[in-house]
């Protein structure tokens, strides 16, 4: 452990997580709440306490597809991760 605390990636440039979130704007993410609720849909926007808005947004409790939003608005104290998603959201859709 060298203890200099660089974010360096192999490309040799700093990677933030501002730096990601801004790079997963306009695409398919899974939002996790601290309640265990899924919300999967594109992401349109976030600030700076993690208030995100989505749109086509499908909630899943347990794994189950609950409800459709067109757009949904999320607290951001509720988040407990964003993450991408590497598989289309709706098939044949």
């Amino acid at each position: 452990m060298s203890g200099s605390g660089d974010n360096k990636v192999s490309g040799g440039t700093t990677k933030t997580p501002a730096d990601f979130l801004k790079s997963i704007r306009g695409r398919p993410v899974v939002v996790k709440l601290n309640s265990g609720v899924d919300y999967r849909g594109i992401l349109a926007c976030l600030d700076g306490y993690m208030n995100i808005a989505m749109e086509q947004t499908e909630e899943y409790v347990n794994g189950q597809l609950k409800n459709k939003y067109g757009d949904a608005f999320i607290r951001g104290n509720n988040v407990l991760y964003i993450s991408t998603v590497n598989t289309p959201l709706a098939d044949g859709a």
